[in-house]
C-alpha cells in the first residue's frame, strides 16, 4: 500500500498506526507508533521505519478489519488481521510500535 502524499487520500498509509482504505481512515487499535513529527531525531527515524513497514504489511496481505468504534478524531479503531498476523502485533514485535498504555509512548531517551 503506498504511503500518503499531498492531496486526496483514499487508500494509503499515513504513519505507523494510521492508514486510509477505500476512503475510510483507520487507526490500529491497541498500539502507539512513533510520531512523524516526533520530539527527537530517534522518534522521527523510527516513525519513518514504522510507516514504511506498515505500508509493506498492508501491501502484501489480504486484510480483515475487526472494527471497534471510533476514536476522538473520528478515525475507525480496528485490529488489522493479515495472513502473517495482526499488523499492530507485528510492529510491536519488530520494535516499531508499543502497546497502547493509555498515554503516548516515549520514544526519546
Amino acid at each position: 500500500m503506498p504511503i500518503c502524499g499531498a492531496g486526496k487520500r483514499a487508500t494509503c498509509v499515513v504513519d505507523g498506526d494510521t492508514f486510509w482504505i477505500n476512503g475510510e481512515k483507520v487507526r490500529i487499535q491497541s498500539i502507539d507508533a512513533p510520531e512523524v513529527r516526533g520530539a527527537c531525531p530517534r522518534e522521527r527515524e523510527l516513525a519513518q521505519q514504522a510507516t514504511q513497514r506498515l505500508s509493506e504489511i498492508l501491501a502484501s496481505q489480504d486484510l480483515l478489519l475487526d472494527r471497534s468504534g471510533t476514536d476522538r478524531y473520528g478515525r475507525t479503531l480496528a485490529l488489522v488481521k493479515t495472513g502473517a498476523g495482526e499488523a499492530g502485533e507485528i510492529l510491536v514485535r519488530e520494535g516499531l510500535a508499543q502497546r497502547w498504555a493509555g498515554r503516548k509512548a516515549q520514544w526519546c531517551s
